[in-house]
């Protein structure tokens, strides 16, 4: 029912930015609400970023608070990632995904729907 594109992922030096974007297809992207995952080699996948379905609450990962936002245009149909001062530590495969959702405060489970994956690698 919903098929996401990621991009914007690349290569960066620590402290540089990346702005990662989702674009889905289908008429119902407004019903979900979009979050970002990520993966590291030899991880398991993390929850990283969620954003309700108007955009108006957002949740964070510990990790990325304060460094990462997580946006959403309906009107476009995308999910925005900004992340700034990026770490080392915050190179993995980022995957969009629709229709997650919080099992506990700080514990969510991905949607259905996944994206391709976009490659972030931060340089120290």
């Amino acid at each position: 029912q919903v098929q996401l594109v990621e991009s914007g992922g690349g290569l960066v030096q620590a402290g540089g930015s990346l702005r990662l974007s989702c674009a889905a297809s289908g008429r119902t992207f407004s019903g979900y609400a979009m979050g970002w995952f990520r993966q590291a080699p030899g991880k398991e996948r993390e929850f990283v970023a969620a954003a309700s379905r108007s955009g108006g609450l957002t949740y964070y990962a510990d990790s990325v608070k304060g460094r990462f936002t997580i946006s959403r245009d309906n009107a476009k149909n995308t999910v925005y990632l900004q992340m700034n001062s990026l770490k080392p530590e915050d190179t993995a495969v980022y995957y969009c995904n629709a229709g997650l959702s919080r099992q506990d405060y700080s514990i969510w489970r991905g949607g259905d729907y996944w994206g391709q994956g976009t490659q972030v690698t931060v340089s120290s």
